[in-house]
């Protein structure tokens, strides 16, 4: 399914106006684009570095793809242009409207689309990778679809969350293989399975992304509820090495 099929029309347009601008000014490489299906539906599973991360990854695929959103964004005049480009909201807290918008990402991988989503939640607000959400691992579990991490390289810097102009400077996208949750099948609700398949692609995304990890939550950390000092990248390994031993 190529970028001018079953998308709204005006991801198509933006689509193609603003991928050649993309591809001259920041000259974007992909690697591991053969991971994502020809067709059929597929949850690509990003680290947030920058708002232009849902701008760069649309931009160098084929295949349109479907964003779920923070809600805190469709206020006013910006409802009407995200909901035209293919992104629906997410409500930040958790319970009946968490599943509401796991049903909606349900909706788009039901209907063969690709889905665009961050584990994290948020953006990092420093540069590194912290702790995900199970919002992907539940939804690859639910529908069989396929969850491939997705690395963004570079964007921070060209515009960290701090900054309203954006650089200039290269930026890329490296793609890893879906990951292999058959261990975990039929434990959708199981809380330990989630945690430990969530790791798992955190700890795929952080080799993708050549990132430091912290294991907390970005938005407790922007908020000012934890105070952190560096990730640790070795611990981090070995829980989900002893992971995968007691899950096999």
């Amino acid at each position: 399914m190529r970028a001018d099929e079953r998308a709204p029309l005006l991801y198509r347009t933006l689509h193609a106006l603003v991928r050649p601008l993309i591809v001259a000014l920041y000259r974007p490489w992909v690697e591991g684009a053969e991971h994502i299906p020809e067709r059929g539906p597929a949850i690509l599973a990003s680290n947030h570095l920058s708002f232009l991360d849902s701008v760069f990854l649309p931009a160098v695929l084929d295949r349109p793809v479907y964003f779920l959103g923070k809600s805190d964004y469709f206020v006013g005049w910006r409802r009407l242009f995200f909901e035209n480009v293919g992104v629906m909201p997410v409500a930040r807290e958790g319970g009946d409207a968490g599943e509401a918008s796991l049903r909606r990402g349900q909706q788009v991988l039901e209907a063969g689309h690709l889905l665009g989503i961050y584990p994290e939640g948020t953006r990092s607000p420093d540069g590194r990778l912290y702790r995900g959400k199970t919002g992907p691992v539940r939804l690859a579990l639910r529908t069989g679809a396929p969850l491939l991490p997705v690395a963004m390289v570079g964007t921070f810097e060209i515009l960290p969350p701090t900054a309203t102009i954006p650089r200039l400077g290269r930026v890329g996208v490296r793609i890893g293989p879906p990951l292999d949750l058959s261990r975990y099948a039929g434990r959708e609700h199981d809380r330990e399975a989630l945690r430990a398949a969530t790791d798992e692609l955190m700890y795929e995304l952080m080799l993708l992304s050549g990132q430091e990890y912290v294991d907390h939550y970005a938005a407790k950390v922007k908020a000012g509820e934890i105070d952190i000092g560096s990730g640790d990248l070795e611990e981090l390994g070995r829980s989900i090495d002893a992971q995968v031993r007691d899950a096999s």
